[in-house]
C-alpha cells in the first residue's frame, strides 16, 4: 500500500486535505512509464486516471492518414484520462508520454467513488479540465495564427513547466509530429532559436540554456495558458 505522502509528487493530489489523501492512498498505485508508452487509444474505453509525478505525457490527435497534432501536454500539475470523470468514457485523442517517468494510477471504480463524494478531488479534477481545454483552444489558435519558432517555443516552455529538468529527449521529426507540421520546419525553427542562444540542440536531445530568451520570444499562447492554470489551480500549480 502506498504512503499517503507519495501522493504529494502530483500537485493536484497534492492540494487535496491530508484526510482525502489518506483516504484515496490505497486505492492507488505509482507505474513507471518509458517515452513512446500509449496510456490510452482513440475510443477505448478509459479504465484508469493517471495523476504524473516525474512523467510528461502528450494528448494527440491522430488522422486517418496517420498525421497527428498535440492537443495539450499534462504533467505534474494535473490529470490524464478526463474522460472518465467528464461522462463520456472514451475520447477521440491518444495519450503518449512524452518525457519517461512516473505516474499514480487511480482505477476508474475507486474514482467514480470518490468523485461522487463532491469533495476536495472533484472540484481541482474539474477546474483542471477548465484550465486542460484553454490549452487545447490556445494550441489550435497558436498552430493557426504564429510561426513554427513561435510554437515551438511554446511547446518547449508548457514541457519545461512540468518538469525539474531543464533537458528534453526528442528528435525533430517527433516534433514535427507534435506541432503538426513538416520535419523542415521544425530544422529551420530549432536552428534559429540555437542560433539566438536559447537552445542546443543533438542527437535528439534539446537543452534550454536561456529560458528567458524564449519567453521573450514565444506568442501569447504560452501566457494566456499560465493565466489561466494560475487562476484556476492556484493551490495546485504555481506557474513560473
Amino acid at each position: 500500500m502506498l504512503d499517503a505522502n507519495v501522493l504529494r509528487g502530483n500537485h493536484l493530489l497534492s492540494s487535496l486535505p491530508s484526510a482525502d489523501r489518506a483516504r484515496l492512498a490505497p486505492d492507488f498505485e505509482l507505474v513507471s512509464f518509458k517515452l513512446g508508452t500509449v496510456l490510452y487509444e482513440s475510443g477505448v474505453a478509459l479504465r484508469h486516471l493517471y495523476f504524473p509525478t516525474t512523467a510528461l505525457v502528450s494528448l494527440l490527435f491522430i488522422t486517418e492518414s496517420g498525421a497527428s497534432a498535440e492537443l495539450a501536454v499534462a504533467g505534474r500539475e494535473g490529470v490524464v484520462g478526463i474522460g472518465l470523470f467528464m461522462g463520456g468514457e472514451s475520447t477521440p485523442s491518444r495519450a503518449v508520454v512524452q518525457i519517461a517517468g512516473d505516474a499514480l494510477r487511480l482505477p476508474a471504480a475507486a474514482l467514480d467513488r470518490e468523485f461522487k463524494r463532491g469533495g476536495a478531488l472533484q472540484t481541482g479534477l474539474l477546474r483542471f479540465t477548465q484550465a486542460l481545454i484553454t490549452q487545447m483552444c490556445q494550441t489550435a489558435v497558436c498552430n493557426r495564427h504564429h510561426s513554427v519558432a513561435q510554437q515551438l517555443c511554446r511547446w518547449l516552455l508548457l514541457s519545461l513547466d512540468r518538469t525539474d529538468s531543464q533537458e528534453l529527449q526528442m528528435t525533430q521529426q517527433l516534433i514535427a509530429d507534435m506541432l503538426g507540421v513538416r520535419r523542415e520546419g521544425v530544422t529551420e525553427a530549432a536552428g534559429k532559436l540555437q542560433e539566438w542562444g536559447c537552445i542546443r540542440y543533438s542527437r535528439g536531445l534539446i537543452k534550454v540554456v536561456d529560458r528567458e530568451g524564449l519567453e521573450g520570444r514565444v506568442c501569447e499562447c504560452y501566457s494566456v495558458v499560465n493565466r489561466e492554470y494560475g487562476r484556476l489551480l492556484r493551490e495546485v500549480v504555481h506557474p513560473r
